[in-house]
This record gives structure tokens, sequence and C-alpha cells, in this order.
């Protein structure tokens, strides 16, 4: 959840949306994203809208949270009536931050609950909540589990303590091992986050950080490369020399490094950052997003999206808190994407999927530049044959630039 709101048009008070919205909707997906903006300390690398308790003063709004987006989550289900939406159940439901962990597991139930109440769940959704490896206990999981989360995904990073340190991480690596037996004892599939290319982290590092989180055996693992945001602390240690920058060769390596290993342990890519040991076991509340499905976000900068509408909330909690409590939605902006836009999005979104990309949904400059990427190797091409982009393994090292030569100019 970026800490830096885009711009767009007034949000009514009331939270109604355009008619477009509901155009459609019966046969999209529905899911709720729940930002819970706390951590115990700001990593250098984060820049997303989080807050300390100390930034807080004193964290004493963590109290009131649960309550406060249960607020919201009652106010999304009359603004989604209202609005001409037909009843859905959720198909997924995805606790993020900050640390959703740092609120009490008993909080985070009620706030579950409060949504079940309101939507109700598919048979089989996926109930997911994120969590650093040293804010869990075997009976807090125990308690979410009992409550209906079905996955939690661990912050895990790096098994290094050199790269941990210069992340700003807090739990050491040999609590990893530890809180994903306790998830899989309390009955929750687990998913592993690693982090390369984080300044002094060498190849043999990035090794021993796959090879270590798969000796686990998770059910799903994300690597994202480190981006570098401006205004972090990270970013101005790079910038006053104190740590080496980034280099996209070395996350090339790194890439490659992680594709080979993590195959070879029989998990398979379905997006280009993430694997799956199955393809249930995909985060499906991802792929609503990479597929443009309709979620309402609950949080303070949280977005959401419902038809080709897109709206975000007020970043502090504090602002967000007081939108709440006097009735209004606490959106900051949105906007309506036109037709364009989204197929736009669309196409730089499922190009990174496994799945592939109808090419009969590109442009005629899109489609004449299909043979050219099949040429350079970076598209495979029995699948354009069938008439699917599917990226190569080079394709994915390059699939920002595969997507800019897809696209209208």
């Amino acid at each position: 959840m970026p800490s830096v709101l885009p711009l767009g048009d007034p949000a009514p008070s009331d939270g109604l949306l355009p008619a477009q919205a509901a155009d459609g909707a019966a046969q999209r997906g529905f899911g709720l994203y729940v930002h819970i903006p706390f951590c115990a300390v700001r990593c250098g690398y984060c820049d997303f809208n989080t807050y300390t308790a100390t930034e807080l003063g004193g964290g004493a709004s963590q109290d009131a949270y649960a309550s406060t987006a249960i607020a919201e989550v009652e106010f999304a289900a009359h603004a989604l009536k209202a609005s001409g939406l037909p009843d859905r159940r959720m198909g997924t439901v995805f606790f993020g931050g900050g640390t959703p962990t740092l609120l009490p597991a008993e909080d985070l139930a009620r706030i579950l609950t409060a949504a079940v109440n309101e939507w109700g769940l598919e048979p089989g959704a996926e109930v997911t909540t994120e969590a650093n490896p040293d804010s869990v206990t075997p009976e807090s999981l125990t308690l979410l589990a009992d409550a209906g989360f079905t996955r939690v995904s661990f912050g895990m990073q790096s098994a290094v303590p050199h790269v941990l340190k210069v992340l700003d991480r807090t739990h050491t690596p040999s609590r990893v091992p530890q809180v994903v037996q306790w998830a899989r004892d309390a009955g929750l599939s687990v998913s592993l986050d690693l982090i390369y290319g984080t300044p002094g982290e060498s190849l043999a590092d990035w090794r021993y950080s796959l090879e270590t989180a798969l000796s686990y055996e998770p059910d799903h693992i994300s690597a994202y490369a480190l981006i570098v945001e401006d205004g972090t602390k990270l970013a101005a240690q790079i910038r006053r020399g104190e740590v080496p920058g980034i280099d996209d060769d070395d996350h090339a390596d790194k890439y490659e490094i992680a594709e080979e290993l993590i195959s070879a342990a029989g998990l398979g890519w379905y997006e280009v950052s993430n694997w799956a040991r199955t393809p249930e076991q995909a985060c499906r509340h991802n792929l609503a997003y990479w597929r443009g499905d309709d979620w309402w976000g609950i949080g303070p900068g949280a977005h959401s999206h419902v038809g080709g509408v897109r709206w975000w909330n007020v970043k502090h909690p504090t602002a967000y808190a007081g939108r709440l409590s006097g009735g209004v939605s606490p959106a900051a902006g949105r906007e309506t994407l036109d037709a364009e836009t989204r197929n736009v999005e669309r196409v730089m979104l499922e190009a990174r999927l496994s799945s592939g990309l109808d090419v009969s949904w590109l442009a005629k400059s899109g489609q004449h530049a299909v043979a050219g990427l099949i040429a350079d190797g970076l598209v495979d091409p029995a699948s354009a044959f069938r008439g699917r982009l599917v990226l190569t393994l080079k394709g994915r090292l390059l699939a920002d630039a595969v997507v800019r030569r897809i696209l209208p100019d």
C-alpha cells in the first residue's frame, strides 16, 4: 500500500458508485482487502502507508482500529447495495500491511466476522493474512484458523542475518521454521515472501536464502526484486554511499537462480514474482487484482476497484477514523477508467501471468510486435501459435520491456 496517493476526481461522501460499476458485476469475482497500517519498526526500504506506535503517539489508535475497520465494512456493504451492485459472496479476503498480526488475533477475527456477516464467503474461499515471523504465536495462529483464515504469508525476506540487518527486519532466521510449523499445526497454508537484491547480498547469500526457505516446504513463494523508493532510509543510505546501490544485472542473475531452485523444488511460476506448489495454491486474491475483478479496500490509504471505478482512502489513521465516525466515505479521490485504459491495464497485468495474454486483445501494432518478441526469445512460440502471449524466462526478466513493445504508442 504505497504511501503516496494518486491524483483523481473528488469522491462522493456517500460512497455511491456510478451506474457503470454494476454492469457485468454478476460475472466478476468480489474480494476484500484489509489494510492494517501498523508496524513495530519502520523498515528502511519500505514506502508503504504504515506507522509505528511512536508515530501515533503511543499507538493508542491501534486499540480502536478493529472497530474503525468494521465501520468501513458496514459502510461498504451499504454503498454497494445502494449503488445497485448485486449480492456477491467474497471469494478472497486479504489482510495486508503493515503488520496485520501486530493487532491481537481477536481483532483480526472480529473484522473478518463482520465482513462475512455482510457478504458471506464463497465455498472454499481464500482468507490470507500477512505476518512477520516475530508477531505470531501458536495460540494466535490457531485462533485465526478457527475464525476462518486459511492462509498466512510470512515476511521472511532473507535467511542471512546481515541482509536482514540492512532491511531493518526484526526477526532472526531461526524463527521462520518455528512459525511455519505453528501455522501448519493450525491447519493454515503457508507462503514465504523473499526479497532479492539487497545492498551487500551476494549470489551465495541469495542462494542460501532460497535453499533455506525451500527446506521448509512452503505451499507458495514470492520473490521480489528490491526497489529503492525515494524518501526511504535505504535511499538516503545509498545516496550517502553508506551501502552500495542496486544493480540490474545482479537482479537478473538472482531471478534466474530463483527460477532454477524454486522450480526444481516442485513449485511452478504463475506470475513473474510468484510460484505455487499446485495451481490451487496460487494466491487467488492477487490473481483477482491481475485479472481486473472487483475488490473493496478497507483501511487508511487502501485502494478499491469495482467495475472500472477505482478509489483510494485518506492516508492517516486519524483522518480515516474521523471520516467514518462522521458517517462519510473515507475516500480521498477516485477515477473512472475508460475502455482504452482498462484494456491497457489488462495487457500490462495479464502479460505477467503464466496463463498468458490473449493476443486478440492487443491493438494491431501489438499483434505485429509478437513475431519480433518470439525472434528475441521473449515469448513462447508454441503458445503464441495458439493465440496466447506467454513469457519465456528471458521475457520474465524483461517483462516491462515486453509490455512496452505490445502496447500502443
